[in-house]
């Protein structure tokens, strides 16, 4: 679960720096900068290409995971306020775990049902005060882009046993980078001109928010149920509130803590369930793992 936190937190300041550095005007160019150079670092570091079934897996995933979603997700930002934005991402959890029953036969329990609600209404106690602005194309973006993200995310936990995390996700971030850049050159025309503090921000934006939470991602989706994995998401909000709070000095309200600990309360009740002998105590619990017994040979195996 602390691996699977990186994400989130890493994609809630990705909003800060993203805003405050990088230009709006260019966001077919941004989505491309942030995926291509970092599945390249992860394919220097897994030195793995895709095999068999991983070529057109890793591109319809590269589509879904990153290309279709960085624009919506771009879309949303532009036409939305942020709080209304975020609102609408916090409902991936209970997309993930109806999916997830769907595609990978994980039936959703009470306790993530009830922590998916909870940290719904924590994010709209935090992010709504009801003087934003909503733009209903903007909400049909902000939904698409959940939708997508959910169905991509949860098509990565079914194909991906036998595959390296790393090796995978390199994968679908270049093919989801080099989807995007003719479509970026055809629509945007050259590449902008980078000022310094854009190329630093860039390199957390693709390194660190891209690569490296990607990675974490995909790690708690092979480890972890997906409801968990969904709910752990709703850090990202969080990471977003308080960092306004750190570096903007806005104060907290009173309903944004209630809202803050309604999210912590969501997350906490997504935790795995354990299982074990009940009353003796004698048995010690052991974590449901959703591992095969047998896995497949890998898909990167050189035999």
């Amino acid at each position: 679960m602390a691996v699977t936190a990186i994400a989130p937190v890493a994609w809630g300041a990705n909003y800060f720096v993203t805003h405050e550095f990088l230009s709006p005007n260019s966001p077919l160019y941004g989505a491309a900068l942030r995926a291509l150079p970092a599945g390249l670092v992860l394919l220097a570091l897994c030195r793995q290409r895709p095999r068999g079934v991983w070529w057109w897996r890793s591109a319809v995933l590269g589509l879904l995971n990153v290309s279709v979603f960085f624009v919506l997700v771009y879309a949303a930002s532009q036409l939305l306020p942020r709080s209304i934005a975020s609102t609408v991402m916090a409902m991936s959890p209970l997309a993930m775990m109806l999916i997830a029953w769907a595609l990978v036969s994980e039936r959703p329990g009470i306790a993530h049902l009830a922590g998916a609600a909870i940290g719904l209404g924590g994010v709209c106690l935090m992010l709504l005060t009801g003087a934003e602005r909503v733009s209903m194309p903007g909400v049909l973006a902000s939904a698409a882009a959940m939708l997508v993200s959910s169905f991509g995310h949860i098509l990565t936990k079914r194909w991906s046993a036998g595959a390296d995390v790393l090796a995978s996700t390199a994968w679908q971030l270049t093919a989801g980078g080099l989807f995007l850049l003719p479509v970026a050159a055809a629509v945007e025309g050259p590449p902008p001109a980078l000022s310094t503090p854009a190329l630093f921000a860039f390199g957390y934006v693709a390194l660190v928010a891209t690569a490296l939470a990607f990675a974490a991602w995909f790690t708690g989706l092979r480890h972890l149920p997906a409801g968990t994995v969904g709910l752990i998401g709703l850090l990202n909000p969080i990471t977003g509130v308080l960092l306004g709070t750190a570096v903007a000095g806005e104060v907290l309200t009173v309903q944004q803590l209630c809202g803050l600990a309604f999210v912590l309360v969501g997350v906490v009740l997504g935790r795995p369930i354990r299982a074990g002998r009940r009353g003796n105590g004698q048995t010690p619990a052991l974590p449901v793992s959703d591992e095969r017994p047998a896995r497949a040979p890998s898909a990167c195996d050189p035999t």
